[in-house]
């Protein structure tokens, strides 16, 4: 028991720790799906040109936070959070440049927080849950975010719009072959480039998530990712055959069969030699007891 209790401890200081660690540099795009009974989140900066101070409940979290970077993931509790940005080395969240927002995180979500521009190039923030549900077997997940001072947007790949009309701050999610995708931004219902092209990883089992962010009028868009991971599922099914992982798994129950095949046959076998030697004996036995008497009797 009590190792048990000094085990826990020191796993829930080690998470502690990782967690700080990661809200200190900044810099840990990585989120894993699993969240047991807390909430997962990330903070992405996406205003351009302006370094800020990311305060969750009046409490100071992230210090000088650039554009284009993501803190986290973090491991919070379920419940909602008060986050306000501010101007770097702002005393308090007394006068904000964002919010103060309320975010509610449900237990077992996971969510990006951006702070951003909206379409007009005003500063916003939006709260996003990341879709961390299971993909196919070879598969990955392709999730793009429009949080740049823009208009709508198509997402082109070979040159052909895959994504269509993706308004700021909307999000349109893909589930792919895994492999690597050559994508690029245009303004809805072109194919001149505004961003890109550029190739975006697709794992499988991974929901990468791609920004477009900054302000189009400016020359700052810019492109961000973050990545999900954990999302495998199993296969529909192993293939059978007479060679390969299927038949090295079914090979102990056939060795069992042959041997006991051989086993059965050889005890028969054995049995009939043994009973042939019995079956000889006896008439030996008997011939010589019939000899033995036929001498007898002619005396």
């Amino acid at each position: 028991m009590e190792r048990t209790a000094r085990r826990s401890a020191a796993l829930v200081g080690v998470t502690a720790f990782a967690a700080l660690g990661l809200s200190a540099v900044g810099l840990a795009p990585t989120a894993s799906a699993s969240t047991d009974d807390g909430a997962v989140l990330s903070v992405m900066h996406g205003v351009p040109d302006t370094p800020v101070d990311v305060w969750v409940d009046d409490e100071l979290t992230v210090d000088d936070f650039e554009p284009g970077d993501m803190a986290g993931p973090l491991d919070l509790p379920a419940g909602t959070y008060s986050v306000a940005i501010t101007a770097p080395d702002a005393e308090d969240t007394s006068e904000p440049v964002i919010g103060p927002v309320d975010l509610e995180l449900e237990a077992g979500g996971n969510y990006t927080a951006v702070a951003h521009l909206d379409a007009d190039g005003g500063p916003t923030a939006t709260l996003f849950t990341n879709d961390t549900s299971a993909t196919a077997a070879g598969e990955g997940r392709l999730t793009v975010r429009h949080v740049a001072a823009a208009p709508a947007v198509d997402v082109l790949a070979g040159g052909e719009a895959v994504i269509s009309g993706l308004e700021n701050p909307d999000e349109e999610v893909l589930d792919l072959p895994a492999g690597t995708v050559s994508a690029a931004v245009a303004a809805a219902g072109t194919t001149e480039p505004v961003l890109g092209p550029t190739d975006v990883e697709v794992a499988d089992g991974v929901n990468t998530i791609a920004y477009a962010w900054g302000s189009l009028d400016d020359g700052t868009l810019a492109l961000a990712t973050q990545t999900v991971d954990g999302l495998h599922s199993s296969p529909d099914g192993v293939p059978a055959g007479t060679s390969g992982l299927a038949a090295d798994l079914d090979a102990p129950s056939s060795t069992f069969s042959s041997i006991a095949l051989l086993t059965g046959s050889a005890f028969v076998g054995l049995f009939l030699v043994v009973a042939g030697v019995m079956l000889v004996k006896a008439a030996r036995q008997h011939a010589r007891e019939h000899h033995a008497h036929g001498h007898s009797g002619r005396r």
